[in-house]
């Protein structure tokens, strides 16, 4: 039995679906049982856990052989760490009673430095916490800047016709499409081929700049030229909050960006077959164009 924590967000339900299709038991986690019963429907065991209860995780974890685990964003989190720490603890207590013996972890690019790196610090923390465990197998994915961030832009796209981060607009780096991590977890996890304690890296196809990739948007959704605005630190962090994060998760992504744009978070590992995934920033904007014209 698999078990797959946070089942229904991005990288959740694809991965049980991938699992399913490689006609693996796959038991499925989350909070929400409405949004559960569409993995049931495929095949999915399901079970309605909050990652924070201890004994709900337990229940969830018993006979599993494998667990892929995710700590899921709770953006109105005062202390954003502090709440990382928690479920980290959770998950990593549950593993070892349960007698789990791998786990595919999903933490970050910049998840070996412990500190400046804003909200990955707690993945940090989440790796070396995972790594104590004896007699588990552990497969940290440290995947890069996710394309589906790009969603969260799609208000000021439509209401203003810009798109804008405080990321710089001229220097690549690489970025992934969240199904491609799946694909990599269910075929590691299907596998079972880890040993030990180790880390992939995951990169995307190439490296692009947050210019090309908003002018590549904007020809998906018919509005070519599409500018991307730096914005300063300080108008980041009001309009996150205004949002609905807390002051902190907002200072914690600013200190992120900040990573990013000063080349503190970049990858340790070396581009090749291991590292690159194929999904292309043309491909992503397409599925936004959908997203766009829905919304």
């Amino acid at each position: 039995m698999i078990v797959v924590t946070a089942a229904t967000g991005h990288i959740g339900q694809h991965l049980v679906q991938e699992l399913l299709s490689k006609k693996k038991k796959v038991r499925a986690v989350a909070r929400d049982a409405q949004k559960l019963k569409k993995l049931a429907d495929r095949g999915a065991e399901t079970v309605t856990a909050d990652l924070a209860d201890p004994a709900a995780v337990a229940r969830a974890l018993q006979g599993a052989s494998a667990v892929f685990a995710l700590i899921p964003p709770s953006y109105g989190e005062p202390d954003f760490r502090g709440y990382q720490n928690k479920i980290s603890v959770v998950l990593a207590d549950a593993v070892k009673n349960a007698g789990v013996k791998h786990v595919v972890n999903l933490s970050s690019l910049g998840a070996h430095l412990p500190d400046k790196t804003g909200p990955i610090k707690g993945l940090y923390d989440h790796e070396r916490r995972l790594n104590q465990l004896d007699g588990v197998h552990v497969l940290h994915l440290r995947p890069t800047y996710f394309m589906e961030n790009f969603y969260f832009g799609l208000g000021l796209i439509k209401g203003q016709g810009i798109h804008g981060s405080p990321l710089l607009p001229d220097v690549p780096f690489p970025m992934i499409a969240t199904r491609d991590i799946a694909s990599v977890a269910a075929h590691r996890l299907a596998a079972l081929d880890f040993m030990g304690k180790s880390v992939q890296e995951l990169l995307g196809p190439r490296e692009v700049t947050m210019a090309e990739a908003t002018r590549t948007i904007g020809a998906a959704i018919g509005k070519p030229g599409l500018p991307y605005v730096q914005f300063p630190y300080a108008d980041a962090r009001a309009a996150m909050i205004g949002l609905g994060m807390s002051a902190d998760v907002a200072d914690q992504f600013n200190e992120m960006y900040k990573a990013f744009n000063e080349g503190l978070v970049r990858p340790t590992q070396a581009r090749g077959a291991q590292t690159t995934t194929p999904t292309s920033i043309e491909a992503f904007a397409r599925e936004f164009a959908v997203a766009y014209s829905q919304s």
